[in-house]
């Protein structure tokens, strides 16, 4: 493998493995905003106790999330430093931005929070989680922003001098249409996991501490569970109540920011579609392909199980509309950006791009059957006891995260062989293909660092589980009064708190 395959896999490998704590940071803040909210309005100590419970948890992620996602930036400089050359006017100015504000607010108030739960005054220190969650989302927006202009370039001119292109102007960049469709697309997609993570946790404790106060086994074992088994379940239930919320929230939002996104991709990016649907030909009242059958593959000879007219009029909102296929858009590729000599690919991998895309919805699913369920088990008071249903809730945990994977994996993968997709609309033709972002480095060092990661973020990600496993099984800590018990302050640099 040369350089580039190398580097392409390096950057995918380490985005993937990034973006499983981003989502989860993005969703679970305001969730932790919302429950100690909740404490401090009511006063009830349930509230207390999840929102320590929880905000332990949340601490465990952002840090894993802050840990690689410093590794993303360097890579511009070092694997794709002609990329960085190019287009650093421009896409270093939200990076920036986010640096300097938003992580900043993250990480400035996010230590108040910590450190201040018996230093601040309750609504001042309870403002700091609610500035925490506002600045996760604002750093989400500015890395959007960034990435939006690789899908659509905007706000950039092109000097032919210096070969590079520099930024026009920021507010176009900033409110640019890519990045208002999957701003809110991927804040939702992250209440979703975080929704479905605290389900899954809370619907396992409520199970097992409803089972157990039904069967008079009395204590449920645990640091968290002192009481009896039906004061855990009345305990966790109101998180298991909040969760399924954020899920309906959440789910209802995915699906109408998925579709306003699509509609605007066919649009900006129309072999990327294509590609998704596997649709090798241009087709009136294109079907929405349920299943491929044949060589998903460059050649594109493909028949699928379709539901008639559905693609079209998810594209355009008319069944009858007709959409360019891949083999047609290879050739108005050709045309518009292949020059004289050159033999470009125009088509990314399409089973890549293909599967992903219905492995993103697939793994979606699994998030509202447990939000279904859930629904039904806890209606009008009730508390579930089957072991089944608290099993199927951890089970689910894990799905949104793959969600999330294969989401960005068909976004990037979708885009090739573009590092910076073209804006036929845009006043300057801007764009770049990925062979030519890559450092002029040789394979082995990429192959060093490759290995080096990969191998550190298998260790990280045996730490982040164990921590993550260690303390959700121990249950959300004794808060007598309203305050810490005497025991926790023995051991105040317990994350802090």
């Amino acid at each position: 493998m040369d350089a580039l395959d190398l580097a392409r896999w390096q950057f995918g490998i380490t985005t993937v493995y990034h973006f499983l704590f981003v989502p989860l940071t993005i969703g679970l803040a305001p969730m932790v905003a919302v429950m100690q909210t909740a404490w401090f309005r009511t006063g009830d100590e349930r509230w207390l106790r999840l929102t320590k419970f929880f905000g332990k948890l949340f601490l465990i992620n952002f840090a894993m999330g802050v840990v690689t996602g410093i590794v993303q930036e360097f890579q511009f400089g070092m694997n794709w430093n002609a990329y960085s050359r190019f287009v650093g006017d421009v896409f270093g100015a939200p990076l920036a931005m986010e640096g300097l504000a938003a992580f900043f607010i993250e990480s400035t108030f996010l230590g108040l929070w910590i450190f201040g739960w018996d230093r601040l005054p309750k609504a001042v220190h309870l403002a700091t989680i609610w500035m925490v969650a506002f600045g996760v989302v604002l750093s989400a927006y500015f890395i959007l922003a960034a990435n939006s202009f690789m899908q659509h370039p905007v706000g950039v001119r092109f000097n032919p001098e210096t070969g590079r292109a520099e930024l026009e102007s920021i507010w176009a960049v900033l409110t640019n249409s890519t990045t208002l469709a999957a701003f809110p697309h991927t804040v939702t997609a992250s209440l979703v996991t975080a929704g479905t993570f605290v389900a899954g946790i809370a619907g396992w404790w409520m199970v097992r501490a409803g089972a157990g106060a039904r069967t008079g086994s009395g204590a449920v074992a645990g640091a968290g569970a002192a009481s009896a088994g039906g004061g855990t379940a009345a305990l966790y239930r109101p998180a298991f109540r909040l969760a399924l919320l954020t899920l309906v929230v959440g789910g209802v939002g995915v699906a109408v920011s998925g579709d306003i996104q699509a509609k605007l991709m066919f649009e900006q990016q129309p072999m990327k579609m294509a590609a998704a649907e596997a649709l090798c030909a241009t087709e009136k009242g294109a079907g929405f392909s349920v299943l491929a059958i044949g060589d998903v593959g460059e050649q594109c000879e493909v028949r699928t199980l379709s539901v008639p007219g559905l693609t079209a009029w998810l594209a355009t909102g008319d069944a009858d509309a007709t959409i360019k296929g891949v083999e047609d858009l290879q050739r108005e590729y050709q045309e518009l950006y292949q020059g004289d000599g050159e033999s470009i690919n125009f088509r990314p991998l399409l089973a890549t791009t293909y599967w992903n895309f219905r492995l993103m919805i697939g793994f979606g699913a699994f998030s509202a059957l447990l939000a279904l369920l859930g629904l039904w088990f806890t209606r009008r008071g009730r508390t579930p006891t089957d072991p089944r249903f608290g099993l199927l809730a951890l089970a689910c945990i894990p799905a949104p995260f793959l969600a999330n994977a294969t989401g960005w994996i068909f976004t990037e993968m979708g885009r090739q062989p573009w590092a910076v997709a073209p804006n036929p609309a845009g006043p300057v033709d801007v764009r770049m293909l990925v062979a030519d972002g890559v450092s002029g480095v040789p394979s082995w060092t990429v192959v060093v660092s490759l290995v080096a990661f990969t191998v550190l973020y298998g260790v990280l990600a045996v730490v982040w589980y164990g921590l993550l496993r260690r303390y959700a099984a121990e249950g959300a800590p004794e808060v007598p009064g309203g305050e810490l018990e005497d025991d926790d302050t023995e051991h105040p640099l317990t994350f802090a708190y």
